[in-house]
């Protein structure tokens, strides 16, 4: 990577950064303890999914609108808005819990509730950092992130859950609060690019959002890398979704075995966004190689996940998922960003994660009842063995 590709070189990125480590560990504390109060209230995994599937699925429908949204207002104050939410929304479950009142509605509740706001912050950061860089340094913006987004994915939820077992969920929770405040202050400083002005600003809402859909649906590496996403997020970010079970359910490791889970795959992430940074990388406008070949790897690692029974080998497939799902998210996501105008940037975007956050939702909901109803190693050797299928067929096609 050259000097004049780093983002770092950006000081806004540089302040970006620097808060974004504070909020990235809240996240990650805050998907850790949903799964395991969700856990504890009923020990059931279809309900362990339901909260899951309760907290993405607003991006499947609240997503395209908040992508017009940001198109058109102050990206770092939408922002501000939707973390400063998130804050809020902690609070109130950390409130309803020391009350001793929290149940399993209000638990969806607050996850819906969490949902939608993620639903909005996902386009905006997406939007926000590579408008705090040149053009040329786009491609460093999403590895760097990328990069800092997996390694609090690996100590967070460690983090989280011997915060659980030291001083319980609300001591959890009331550290999440905390952490949410210094990314809130460093969003409130940036000064990121401004859209240029154009018809589009000024289109009614659905026509503004007809017109992000018609330029992914008529752009091929758009539409494939979609393709990939939602299969590797339905299948292998869902078994992802629902690990409170393969912790406590199978191995009864409780709240620190989940962490040890969540850190693992956190790890494989990272060693991915490491990964991606010394590639060689790849012609633009051309679909990724690596990112369907990882898809692959991921998907055909998700039978075994379900077969092993050693604790330690649980802990290295889960590390593995982590490293195939984010190296092909990495890849994926490098190769569209390169090819958006800031115009479009947020609608994109939004359609991304709506498919991403989305087959996630859904792919927790259907392996929790799967659970339940046939077991967890024939669901796992199913949904495995049919999403490499899938794969494979769309590998013909790019």
């Amino acid at each position: 990577m050259t000097l004049h590709q780093n983002a770092l070189r950006y000081p806004d990125f540089r302040i970006y950064i620097a808060g974004k480590i504070f909020g990235l560990h809240a996240l990650w504390m805050q998907r850790m303890s949903l799964g395991w109060i969700a856990w504890q209230l009923t020990e059931s995994a279809s309900f362990v999914g339901l909260v899951s599937f309760a907290n993405f699925a607003p991006t499947l429908i609240t997503g395209p609108f908040f992508g017009v949204w940001i198109d058109r207002v102050r990206v770092h104050l939408a922002a501000v808005a939707t973390q400063s939410a998130m804050l809020v929304l902690t609070l109130l479950l950390l409130i309803l819990i020391n009350a001793g009142i929290l149940g399993t509605a209000s638990l969806l509740l607050i996850s819906l509730a969490l949902g939608v706001v993620a639903s909005a912050h996902h386009p905006v950061r997406m939007s926000l950092a590579p408008r705090l860089v040149d053009r040329a340094a786009i491609g460093s913006v999403i590895s760097t992130v990328a990069i800092l987004f997996n390694l609090a994915r690996m100590s967070g939820p460690a983090l989280g859950g011997w915060l659980i077992s030291q001083w319980g969920i609300s001591g959890c929770l009331g550290v999440q609060v905390v952490l949410y405040v210094p990314f809130i202050l460093a969003l409130a400083t940036l000064t990121p690019r401004e859209n240029a002005a154009t018809e589009e600003t000024h289109e009614p809402l659905f026509a503004a959002m007809r017109t992000g859909l018609r330029h992914v649906a008529g752009v091929p590496l758009i539409r494939n890398a979609l393709l990939v996403t939602g299969l590797l997020a339905f299948v292998v970010r869902g078994v992802m979704e629902v690990l409170p079970v393969l912790a406590d359910g199978v191995f009864e490791r409780g709240p620190t075995g989940l962490g040890m889970l969540l850190s693992s795959a956190g790890f494989g992430a990272l060693l991915a966004g490491i990964a991606k940074t010394v590639l060689p990388g790849e012609a633009p406008e051309m679909f990724p190689r690596k990112a369907i070949l990882s898809a692959l790897v991921g998907m055909a690692a998700v039978p075994f996940v379900g077969l092993n029974g050693v604790w330690t080998v649980a802990l290295v497939l889960v590390g593995l998922l982590g490293f195939c799902v984010t190296l092909s998210a990495i890849s994926l996501q490098t190769a569209v960003q390169l090819d958006l105008s800031d115009n479009l940037r947020g609608r994109v975007m939004s359609i991304w994660t709506m498919t991403a956050i989305g087959m996630s939702a859904a792919g927790a909901a259907v392996l929790g009842i799967s659970f339940d109803l046939i077991g967890f190693t024939p669901t796992l050797v199913t949904s495995g063995a049919a999403g490499f299928i899938a794969l494979a067929m769309v590998a013909r096609r790019v």
